[in-house]
């Protein structure tokens, strides 16, 4: 149920604002839930991403097939990197995704947009023409496949390549697959995404992975390791944040339709609903994983040396003495809506305004096809996957007519 991850984050919040906390495997970290304490912490450069640094780590005490350790440690990318090496991989990364580029790729992202509500309208009309219950899966059917459509044409991935990239991705980010599934994942992932680059080194294109591998040839000095944790990255970042932004949107406003009228009588914005529903159920719930190079005070306790710390964004989203008393509400008219779902500091996503321009073209092209969208299930049976840093519904049933 949606409300088991509300509680949790309830009840971090509860413990204070470094919460101490155990992740599959038994692995022991703080957890910092409050936002002022975090905004803070996420620019400390006391805290950083080398997993050397981690003292239970070096001393053994974590194995190397621990089932999360292709989050902790993804490869060498912006994600594992900070100071110089850091901005290096963030500065290659971030030419693709400028304003200006986010922008130029509007009008592809509405037509991708329009053809998968083609698609839903005739699957609705075929299924109702054959005296079915005119059911349809929006997280499969739409919210799916739009981002990673526009993430892999980014990228220059084929559309091939995607029925498989998800059964891994859901794997990887379950926090009950075994570890030696985990490990064959990582595996398969690498060998996927290395056949990738290969081709691309034969037959460049006009996407970022053979611009990153021209950079590599011009003397930026990207290893091979780094082209391919890099590609992992995006694909992974730039598909599993839009995919949940949607269906979280379009859950909350069905079970708000007070806010939804809000915004069908301009009342409201779209940029609104989104920036809500990032704060108040935001795609990700928690974020792995800094490590501490010297003692941090956080409130009454400490991050000790060579302790690891996580970023709770599910408790945060909701914290009273940044939102004021209404921040278990969802409430589209607030403004500013000052969160931090997407990060903050040197680490913020930078993926972040191609996430909001896809959810801006998707959500008012979708009520607008389908204005009498509705649940077709109790929200209290919406399921969450096992995952501790995604908060993604294994399926979004929705009747688009009457």
């Amino acid at each position: 149920m949606v409300g088991d991850l509300v509680g949790e984050g309830a009840r971090l919040r509860a413990a204070g604002p470094l919460a101490p906390v155990e992740l599959p495997g038994g692995i022991r970290v703080w957890a910092v839930t409050h936002h002022a304490e975090a905004r803070r912490l996420l620019t400390d450069s006391r805290l950083v991403k080398d997993i050397e640094t981690w003292g239970a780590w070096r001393r053994g005490e974590i194995p190397r097939t621990w089932s999360m350790i292709g989050l902790a440690d993804p490869g060498p990318s912006m994600l594992t990197f900070d100071g110089a090496e850091h901005r290096r991989l963030r500065t290659l990364t971030a030419q693709a995704l400028t304003p200006r580029r986010v922008e130029s790729m509007r009008p592809r992202i509405e037509a991708i947009t329009s053809q998968l509500l083609d698609g839903l309208d005739e699957l609705d009309r075929r299924e109702r023409a054959a005296g079915a219950g005119g059911h349809v899966d929006l997280k499969a059917r739409f919210a799916y496949p739009l981002p990673m459509n526009v993430i892999s044409e980014l990228m220059g991935i084929g559309s091939d390549t995607h029925p498989r990239l998800r059964e891994l991705y859901d794997g990887f980010f379950s926090s009950v697959t075994p570890p030696d599934r985990v490990q064959a994942i990582m595996g398969e992932l690498f060998e996927l995404f290395g056949r990738i680059i290969e081709d691309k080194k034969r037959s460049p294109g006009d996407d970022l992975t053979s611009a990153l591998l021209q950079a590599s040839e011009d003397g930026d000095h990207l290893t091979g390791e780094e082209v391919l944790a890099t590609l992992q990255v995006m694909i992974a970042a730039g598909h599993e944040t839009t995919i949940s932004l949607i269906v979280n949107a379009v859950v909350a406003l069905l079970t708000h339709p007070e806010q939804l009228a809000l915004v069908r009588s301009g009342e409201a914005s779209w940029d609104g609903v989104i920036e809500e529903t990032l704060r108040w159920d935001p795609p990700t719930t928690h974020v792995l994983i800094r490590f501490a190079t010297e003692e941090i005070p956080v409130g009454d306790r400490v991050v000790g040396e060579g302790e690891a710390l996580i970023v709770a964004y599910g408790a945060i989203g909701r914290d009273e003495a940044q939102h004021g008393a209404r921040a278990q509400e969802f409430d589209v008219t607030g403004s500013p809506n000052r969160h931090l779902s997407f990060g903050h500091g040197p680490h913020v996503c930078p993926g972040a305004p191609l996430s909001r321009l896809e959810a801006r073209i998707a959500l008012p092209a979708l009520f607008g096809r389908f204005p009498d969208l509705s649940l077709a299930v109790p929200a209290s049976d919406l399921r969450n996957k096992p995952a501790v840093t995604q908060n993604e519904l294994y399926e979004l049933p929705v009747r688009l007519r009457p």
